[in-house]
């Protein structure tokens, strides 16, 4: 989406409001406000919440607008793991089996060369500041899935940690459990892309 192009970036959102009404609503957060990786690079445009196309719900409310400039979304692994940038920001989400053991917060033999290869990306991106955010499915209890989350999430910080070795590196830790999905949780397959730790930081200049 092309921020210059303002009557077709109006279109796309309206149509875009109107979807979130009746089917659910997957991730697409801001930094501290949800899931990593989401930057507002442009003014977003204005929707008027009262047109009737939106067919809202009684009581709904819109969200603020965003404007996100994608530059790329490369994923490995048969979905494993996802890099995303955006003029502002670098995000990398991985699924949490490759991670951990199923219902752990133990980083599993094969986490610490992934975590590796984002510390060097960190480094090369000069970044000072990290937003870690941990995801799980709808299964079980909402609580176990954000104290879950939240846990895998303080792993991966950790081992981030010891990699960077850098005392002057701030961290923001988060615990979101089954909420932002990013895909269906009424199948395996979408529930698996929803267990997830998400690792953003802002790219360098």
């Amino acid at each position: 989406m092309w921020p210059t192009h303002r009557s077709l970036c109006g279109t796309v959102l309206a149509a875009a409001a109107a979807l979130t009404a009746v089917v659910p609503a997957y991730a697409d957060g801001g930094p501290g406000s949800g899931p990593a990786g989401s930057a507002r690079t442009t003014p977003p445009v204005k929707i008027d919440a009262t047109a009737p196309g939106l067919r809202l719900r009684p009581g709904a409310k819109l969200a603020p607008g965003r404007v996100l400039d994608i530059k790329s979304v490369v994923e490995t692994g048969d979905g494993e793991e996802r890099r995303a940038d955006t003029n502002a920001d670098v995000t990398f989400a991985l699924q949490a089996e490759v991670l951990f053991d199923k219902d752990s917060a133990r980083l599993g033999d094969t986490a610490n060369a992934r975590i590796r290869a984002i510390a060097d990306e960190v480094r090369k991106q000069r970044a000072t500041a990290l937003r870690i955010f941990g995801f799980t499915d709808d299964l079980g209890s909402a609580d176990h899935g954000t104290a879950l989350s939240k846990e895998r999430a303080n792993a991966v910080q950790r081992q981030l940690a010891e990699n960077l070795g850098s005392s002057s590196m701030r961290y923001e830790i988060r615990g979101y459990g089954e909420q932002y999905p990013i895909a269906d949780n009424a199948t395996e397959d979408g529930r698996r892309k929803n267990r997830r730790v998400e690792v953003s930081f802002p790219r360098g200049g």
